[in-house]
This record gives structure tokens, sequence and C-alpha cells, in this order.
């Protein structure tokens, strides 16, 4: 099935994105810096103009309910508006007057500038203890005539910028960053259409939720904002936790969190050896974007890991690929009824050797629920089309569900919005239609507060003016176990769900499919590289003796 929707952007908001990202790109063509000296001051200055915003709004509102003085200007006593807990009781920091963004901006440039707003940031991570170390304070090697005009930049955020404008921005950053870094910038920022569908499916509504892998933290900020448009409170609806290997990248996450109004417990780990969370089932909700095919981890130091109620209850991959612990990391957290969505390389889903054992388990174990293909050029770093895979525990409990030894897999290459020649998304209304798909699977309530009326025209063009769920060649297949089986165990869902009848296999699907076989020729080059240097080594060895 074929929905390509044509590029389409709010032209103000575009406008205003250009703006800000030609403003923080000056610091690289006038200071000879690297974006990633760069990045995290602008990310720095973006968050604290948010933060006033939402400071402004609340001091206006204790204002408002009877704090302030007869002329309205001048705080009476008993006055709450300079109380760091009245702000903090609402989820929004708490800036000191030489903290504020207004404050900074209008400082001559005779000033050092730089020096004011690394001591406002020191400021903020004071009265706000969940941000203590976290704040970029590298403004001194910018000049303050720069600086000042970076800030000049930043100001022109509309004030009246609601939450979503802002968490946009932000996000806007995040990928420009990412693609200016190039491919480490991927390490720390996932497309939101991926993560608002990811969302979408697995439902966070309340509950425990978890990123091993958290980068920026962008699966907490999605599943915030779908919790929110089902007017509910995310601060109330959600303990966030996740973990990062890099300090930088951890600070960033917080900072994220921090814009949207958000705490969490981030800690700094490397997922496959630490588990500060004690993650082992007390997760409802598990959400990621993992490093793929990552090499030379050590499995000595994961053996006392093995096991059922472990953390990899299905074994340790022979070969040196880290999919399968990423994998079973998100299994082996979830509680008996959570869900998890996470991305993973293609390849995994076809993996053969020590691998299949461990997806053949997996796949017994009835917790794999959904698994979606993804065109490629989804993300800005690598071109690779990725897989979307979902567990879901509940439906393994009693083994009742008529759901249980099914696993829907879906199609979803030939359905994107294309944003320049090398980018695509989903919009709203394709992320409203998958998620839809699956609800309908699930026998659940369909929910189109993602997409609305177009979303619901297209499930009705596609299941029928009542939708009920059916497989539709080319789109989504219902498979039972024992198909599973007689595939060998594959989770790639291009093996069940078919060709379309009207459809032919065209230069594209065949670019996916060698684009996939190229991941899988790298991996295995590599693993035979290994293997030759460690027979050389032990050639050499036996020679020797």
């Amino acid at each position: 099935m074929h929905w390509i929707a044509p590029s389409e952007k709010n032209a103000d908001n575009a406008a205003l994105e250009k703006r800000l990202w030609d403003a923080a790109d000056q610091l690289r063509a006038n200071s000879e810096l690297k974006s990633q000296e760069y990045s995290a001051p602008v990310l720095g200055l973006i968050f604290l103009r948010f933060a006033e915003v939402r400071f402004t709004a609340q001091r206006a509102a204790l204002e408002k309910a009877g704090t302030s003085g007869g002329n309205g200007h001048s705080p009476r006593r008993g006055s709450r508006v300079d109380e760091p807990a009245a702000y903090h009781a609402e989820g929004i920091l708490y800036l000191p007057a030489e903290a504020r963004f207004d404050y900074l901006l209008n400082r001559p440039e005779a000033e050092n500038i730089g020096a004011k707003v690394n001591a406002a940031m020191r400021d903020i991570e004071k009265q706000n203890p969940q941000l203590a170390g976290v704040l970029p304070k590298t403004y001194n090697i910018f000049g303050s005539t720069l600086l000042k005009e970076l800030l000049k930049k930043i100001s022109e955020i509309p004030v009246s910028s609601d939450y979503d404008t802002f968490g946009r921005v932000y996000e806007y950053f995040l990928g420009e960053f990412a693609m200016a870094e190039g491919q480490g910038g991927g390490e720390f920022y996932t497309p939101s259409s991926i993560v608002r569908l990811l969302t979408e499916i697995i439902e966070p509504f309340h509950g425990r939720i978890l990123d091993p892998a958290c980068g920026s933290g962008g699966m907490f900020v999605q599943s915030a904002r779908f919790v929110s448009e089902h007017q509910k409170s995310p601060a109330k609806e959600l303990a966030i936790y996740g973990q990062e290997k890099e300090r930088a990248t951890g600070d960033l996450c917080r900072m994220n969190l921090a814009v949207h109004g958000l705490e969490g417990d981030i800690k700094q780990a490397i997922s496959y050896y630490d588990d500060p969370h004690d993650a082992t089932g007390r997760f409802d909700f598990v959400l990621a974007n993992p490093p793929f095919n990552v090499n030379a981890v050590d499995k000595e130091r994961l053996k006392d890991q093995v096991g059922a109620n472990r953390r990899f209850p299905f074994g340790l991959p022979r070969s040196d690929n880290a999919n399968y612990l990423w994998i079973q990391l998100f299994y082996s957290a979830l509680n008996e009824k959570g869900r998890a969505g996470f991305v993973m390389a293609n390849s995994a889903a076809d993996a053969r050797s020590s691998e299949l054992e461990i997806r053949k388990q997996l796949i017994e174990s009835c917790a794999v629920d959904v698994m979606v293909v993804v065109s490629p050029n989804f993300f800005y770093t690598v071109t690779l089309p990725c897989t979307l895979w979902f567990f879901d525990k509940s439906k393994t409990v009693g083994r009742a569900s008529p759901r249980t030894e099914q696993v829907l897999f879906r199609d979803a290459r030939h359905i994107y919005r294309q944003i320049d020649r090398a980018h695509r998304d989903w919009t709203h209304a394709q992320i409203g239609f998958l998620g839809n798909l699956v609800r309908l699977y699930r026998g659940e309530e369909l929910d189109f507060t993602l997409g609305g009326d177009e979303s619901r025209a297209k499930l009705k063009e596609v299941f029928g003016k009542n939708p009920k769920y059916a497989d539709v060649a080319g789109l989504c297949k219902a498979a039972m176990l024992k198909e599973i089986e007689a595939k060998d165990w594959s989770l790639n869902p291009g093996r069940y769900v078919g060709v379309a009848a009207d459809e032919a296999v065209n230069d594209e699907d065949f670019k996916a499919q060698l684009e996939t076989f190229n991941e899988e020729l790298e991996t295995l080059n590599a693993s035979a590289r290994k293997l030759e240097k460690t027979i050389a080594g032990n050639v050499t060895e036996i020679l020797e003796d």
C-alpha cells in the first residue's frame, strides 16, 4: 500500500527555524568552532529562553493570585513570587534575577557576556538541584559580539509560544546538530515521527518508563506529549528512568526534560554491564533506540546475568554483535504486563546461528506483539531502513488472549512524507493510521487524537466503513507461531506481508533489500576479520611452541 504524502511545512515555523539555525551556524563560520563545541551552548540558550517563558507565566499567575502589592508591581509581605518552591511545585524552574534570558540579552557588549551567561547557568543549577552540574558553562569561548547576536536571534522566538512550539524548536536543533555532527550525532537524536509511532503503539498512559540508551531524552518527551494530548499531566502520570554512557549526552537529556517541565532519574552507565535502576521486571514501559551492531562487548562480564528472571534470560549470542543483548535487556526490564517499543537494525529480524536460537525462545515466550519495517532515509545520519519491534507481556498473562500466539507484521516502507531528497518522515495522519491499525488488531478502542479526520478516512478506505482488522497484502499480516516457525523463526515483515496485487517490486524495494543485504554483509565481514585475526594468533602460538 502506497501512501506518500507531499512535503508540507508551516511557512512561519520554517522561517523561524531557519533564522535560528543560521544564527547558530554563525558560531561555526565566525568562531572556527566545530559543531560539537557550540551545539551544547546553543541548546543551553534555547533552554534558558523557554525556561524564562514558563517562569514568567508562573510569576504572573502568582501575582494574580494575590501575591503582589496594591500597585501590581511591588510584592507585599508574604508574597511567594520570589520563592523557588512556588515554581518547583508546578514543575517550573526558578530563575534568579541575573539568570534570566532578558537580563542577559540586555547586557552591553562591553561587559563580558560569556562570563555573565556562565554565572547564570551556575545560579540556575543552585536554585534547581535536579540540574546540578548539567548546564553548559563554556560561553567564555565566544566573543561578546557573537554571543550578543546569538542571544538576539534566540529572542525572536515569540514569547507567547506554547509548549509544542518550544519543544519543536528544541527538537529541530537536536536534529540539525545530528546532521552537522555526522554519524556521531545520531547517537543522541531519534527522529520525532519514529518516536511518536513508538508511543502510539505502546500507549504509555501511566507508569514507570525506562530508556537504557536514552540519548537526549526524546523518548521521554514524546511519551509526555502522548499523555498531555490525552488531557493528563505527564509529571503526575510518568516516572522516568534513563541510562546513558556519555556524561555530556546525559546532561542534554536532563536539559530536554527540564525544557518540558519533566524530571527523571538519569544515570551514567554502560547498559550491558551496569544496571543502576535494578531494572529486571520493574517497568511498565521500555522505549529505546540503541546503537546497532555494536562489537567488542566483554561477554565474560555478563555470564552471571544469564538465566530466567535475569537480564539475559535467553542466553548470550556467540557472535560479536550486541543487538540481541539489547533486545533481551528490553524484554527483561518489563513487568508482567509491560510493553516495549524500540528501533533495531533490519538484519536482527533474520539473524542466524545463536541469534536465531535466542529469537526462537523470545517468540515462544509470546511477548513479541508487532513488527514494523520502515522506509530508508528516516534518520539524519544513516540511510538504511530499520525495523520497529514491540513487546507486550500482557498478552501472555494466562495465555487467554486470542493474539497470544500471534505476531502482527506490517510493511510501512511505502508510507512516508518526502521532506527533501534525502530525508523522510510521517505526517500525523500517517502515524495515527499506523497506530490505529494496531488498535484494530488488538481489539482496542480507536484513537484519532493524532491525525484526526484524515487518519479516520484512510482507515475506512483500507478496512471498510466499520473498520475491523483483516490481513492486507503489502501492508499487514497477523501470523501464528506455527507460520513463524515454518519460516525459520524470522521476524522480517517482508516474509509475511507479501506484495499487493497491483504492485511489483520497484527500484526502491530493490534498493531497500540491497541495503539490508549490505548491512548483513558488513556484519559478517567484521566477524570474519575478527575470526581471521584469532586464527592467525593461534597458529602463531602453535608454531612458536
